[in-house]
């Protein structure tokens, strides 16, 4: 068991470097930090812009199955028909497109 765990790991590990690399052909940086958190705000993996430039910000303590959890929600929005990605890749990134299809049409059917 403790062999599958390990692959299990080690495709994770893939899979976000991937993702990483996908996010680098669109243009985004991917940095690692220790994001500092302060009282008064809390600071969680995602994008912003510095300059001219769009970066994502990753916790580096955040286990591997969040951290391809913040990748694939920024990639999701983002046009990724240019991009060669592994099926399990294009899979989870296509859910998380269609996920937050479904939130936008719900909101506006809420709203409306």
């Amino acid at each position: 068991m403790a062999v599958k765990g390990t692959r299990e790991t080690a495709t994770q590990l893939a899979l976000v470097d991937e993702l990483k690399a996908a996010a680098e052909k669109l243009g985004l940086r991917v940095r690692e930090e220790h994001l500092l958190r302060e009282v008064g705000y809390r600071v969680r993996s995602g994008s912003c812009r510095v300059g001219e430039r769009e970066i994502i910000f990753l916790e580096r303590d955040l286990p591997v199955a969040a951290q391809i959890d913040v990748l694939v929600d920024e990639l999701a929005a983002r046009p990724m028909d240019s991009i060669y990605l592994s099926p399990a890749a294009r899979t989870l990134i296509e859910r998380a497109s269609a996920r937050g299809a479904q939130l936008d049409g719900g909101t506006e059917a809420v709203g409306g």
